[in-house]
């Protein structure tokens, strides 16, 4: 069972963490290969070391990068969801390098980015998720994430989802 090491970015790594991410993004999604590079990669630093996100990385043991996940404040971009209430993130960009899927990586990831966001005080994760990515609906369900809206559009169908970490919350 191949093993590993999870932490923060650090500021050094913060040039091959945005490539590989980016690199992961526009494999896994094709029609954006030809893409911008999104703002929160764009202005990494600014957004997960020194600003209101954060974000993990994992290593396998000769320190070859091989996952990563990150969190954001909401920015309640989909007027079908209202997180007005209570205190949101947004998971996103959870990749693992194939030859480290199905081993538990992006469980112990996600529990390390939720441990995180308990810490910081969020009372609710949101994320968006698409049925065309093999598991990844089951897997975030596993996570204690619940589907709270699909949208119909035939091409992306975004499965909207949450987990709430707070009994108050929302």
């Amino acid at each position: 069972m191949p093993t590993w090491t999870i932490a923060p970015v650090s500021r050094a790594a913060t040039a091959a963490t945005v490539r590989f991410i980016d690199s992961a993004r526009r494999g896994l999604f094709p029609l954006l290969a030809s893409s911008p590079m999104p703002a929160d990669l764009a202005t990494f630093n600014e957004t997960y070391i020194d600003g209101p996100g954060h974000f993990l990385v994992a290593h396998d043991d000769h320190g070859e990068l091989i996952a990563g996940i990150g969190y954001l404040p909401y920015d309640h971009r989909f007027a079908q969801l209202d997180y007005h209430t209570c205190k949101t993130v947004e998971v996103v960009r959870l990749f693992v390098a194939p030859g480290y899927r199905r081993h538990g990586l992006a469980a112990e990831l996600f529990a390390e980015l939720r441990e995180h966001a308990l810490q910081a005080g969020v009372e609710c994760l949101y994320l968006h998720t698409h049925p065309f990515l093999p598991g990844a609906i089951r897997f975030w369900e596993r996570q204690g994430f619940t589907t709270v809206d699909v949208e119909s559009d035939p091409v992306w169908q975004t499965t909207h989802m949450q987990c709430v970490l707070s009994a108050q919350a929302c």
